[in-house]
């Protein structure tokens, strides 16, 4: 009888392979697989070459930040040829810098904006370092900043994109493509996708991606938000290690640097620093760093007078009001330069001078 059993399940075993029912070889499978991949990386190269045609592609995320992004995508497309000035920080130093007016003012300066949104100070001066990696023509380095890019640079990576893929895109000109499947950010792709080209027209009043030539991004608007900026964290010592290193670098090469601190609106001042404790340490400290290596401070905030209608929110300028304050930049440029090539100038003061463009 077991017998019998064992012959009806062998025979059944037969059947079954006679009739293919059995498990899919392994080959199929892996073809079945493969024709997925290939059926998913076409319709990925097709959705960009869509984005492409149509404005919309955003560029690749190399830091997942599409103002910084883009701000990449500008240098390599529009290279500022030979420039001798280069201007870094956070959106400050993007924003209320107009390379028009500064050439004006200055004839002889070739100005780079090397400045880029969101940053702390420990990432301004790591794009700062890449910037003067590529470019020997810069003598002179004007960094201007707030205090709130200098309270947070242990939170953040101070490498904000990858020398290694950037360089080659920006300064070789790379085939753009493959940084997207390197940069693979399928959420964020879709995401900028559908504001990128808005703001590359200027259409999105707080948030427009427009370079001038020099890639400055004028922030034009009538309009005024509320403060936005809260109270700040405290200041950082690890963001005045950046700047003291940027600072001994450039002393060493014979280059030159400003600290600027920008205006603030005197209704945050009134309401977050009334009385003036916390920018006073932040004076101090940024002072500090500069005597360590050396270097120029211009407090513009002290310095430097505009009614509270300049600003958009605590910390930003309309672009109407940047050409005065770039005129007031040049101007302290020259100051500094005609003081330390006077005669009597203590050695000190020699140290940080700025070329007379």
């Amino acid at each position: 009888m077991h017998q019998n059993a064992r012959e009806s399940a062998a025979g059944s075993d037969d059947e079954q392979t006679a009739t293919g029912t059995s498990d899919p070889s392994p080959a199929w499978y892996l073809l079945a697989v493969l024709a997925g991949l290939v059926g998913a990386l076409a319709l990925f190269w097709l959705t960009l070459f869509g984005l492409d045609r149509s404005g919309n592609l955003p560029p690749p995320a190399f830091s997942n930040n599409l103002c910084v992004d883009e701000k990449l995508n500008f240098l390599r497309d529009h290279p500022i040829h030979a420039p001798n000035l280069l201007i870094i920080g956070s959106s400050v130093a993007w924003r209320h810098v107009d390379g028009n007016a500064l050439v004006q003012a200055m004839p002889k300066t070739r100005p780079m904006n090397g400045a880029f949104c969101g940053l702390f100070a420990n990432q301004s001066t790591y794009v700062g370092h890449w910037l003067l990696d590529q470019e020997p023509s810069i003598r002179s380095v004007v960094m201007i900043t707030n205090p709130q890019d200098f309270t947070g640079c242990w939170k953040v990576p101070t490498a904000v994109f990858s020398r290694e893929d950037v360089t080659p895109f920006v300064y070789e000109r790379a085939p753009r493509w493959g940084y997207y499947m390197r940069y693979f950010a399928p959420q964020s792709l879709v995401r900028n996708a559908l504001s990128v080209k808005a703001q590359r027209a200027g259409e999105i009043e707080w948030d427009p991606l427009v370079f001038n030539r020099f890639g400055d991004g004028p922030l034009r608007t009538d309009n005024t938000r509320e403060l936005l900026y809260g109270r700040p964290d405290a200041l950082d010592q690890n963001c005045f290690d950046a700047l003291q290193e940027m600072s001994s670098r450039l002393r060493r090469e014979g280059r030159t640097l400003l600290v600027v601190s920008t205006p603030l609106h005197p209704q945050w001042k009134e309401k977050y620093d009334p009385d003036s404790s916390f920018l006073a340490s932040f004076d101090a400290r940024i002072e500090a760093a500069l005597d360590a290596a050396g270097g120029t401070y211009w407090n513009a905030d002290k310095d430097w007078s505009t009614p509270s209608d300049s600003f958009v929110d605590a910390v930003h300028l309309r672009w109407s009001a940047v050409p005065e304050f770039t005129q007031a930049l040049a101007e302290q440029m020259n100051k500094t330069a005609s003081q330390t090539a006077a005669p009597n100038v203590a050695n000190r003061s020699a140290e940080r001078r700025l070329p007379i463009f």
